[in-house]
């Protein structure tokens, strides 16, 4: 009987945040989040990316939630999404390791310092370039957090929003600059301006 009550109140936490009620949303929040985060923690034996990964899935749930309606296990659902965002990871971290390997394994020694002052002044116009693409709000984090070195909290005072928002921001931010970034430099460049991230 207790079972059948909550799924029943599950049912009306989605409808209510399908209408886009923030409080059901919380409530699911609160509900599965540490659930959520052990799951993540399991796959990605990491706490950082554990606790990134129940902000993304939870976003991306938000922002699904006009068809999450009709969902029957509210668990396991948001449990896919996290399995799913999860395995995006752990793709991009081996592609990222192969990249660099790959990189270190080709890399000239003598190379010539001008060459390398030249890529680093175009990889830094480049990526101002992405900067200035990003939305208004993922801007100012980035630039109060990564270039004036504001802490996550910090930040989240001077905005008035919450550090965990401006930890996703930045997230979500230095992942559009890397694939900006690789579209628009080779790897070598990338390698070289690490340091800018």
């Amino acid at each position: 009987m207790r079972e059948i009550n909550f799924r029943a109140k599950e049912a009306e936490w989605l409808l209510k945040m399908a209408a886009d009620d923030q409080r059901a949303f919380r409530s699911i929040y609160d509900t599965y989040n540490t659930n959520i985060y052990k799951y993540a923690l399991h796959l990605l034996k990491s706490e950082e990316l554990a606790h990134e990964n129940v902000q993304e899935t939870f976003l991306k749930f938000w922002n699904m939630r006009k068809e999450a309606v009709g969902v029957l296990n509210l668990e396991s659902y948001l449990v896919t999404i996290s399995r799913n965002a999860a395995l995006d990871v752990l793709r991009k971290s081996r592609l990222t390791l192969r990249s660099e390997t790959t990189i270190r394994e080709n890399w000239v020694e003598g190379h010539n310092e001008t060459d390398e002052k030249i890529t680093l002044e175009d990889t830094r116009r480049i990526l101002q370039e992405g900067i200035d693409q990003l939305p208004p709000q993922q801007k100012l984090v980035y630039e109060l957090c990564h270039r004036q070195g504001l802490k996550y909290n910090e930040a989240a005072a001077q905005l008035n929003i919450s550090p965990n928002t401006v930890k996703l921001y930045m997230k979500l931010s230095l992942r559009f600059l890397r694939g900006y970034l690789a579209r628009h430099t080779d790897l070598a460049a990338i390698f070289i301006i690490f340091k800018l991230f």
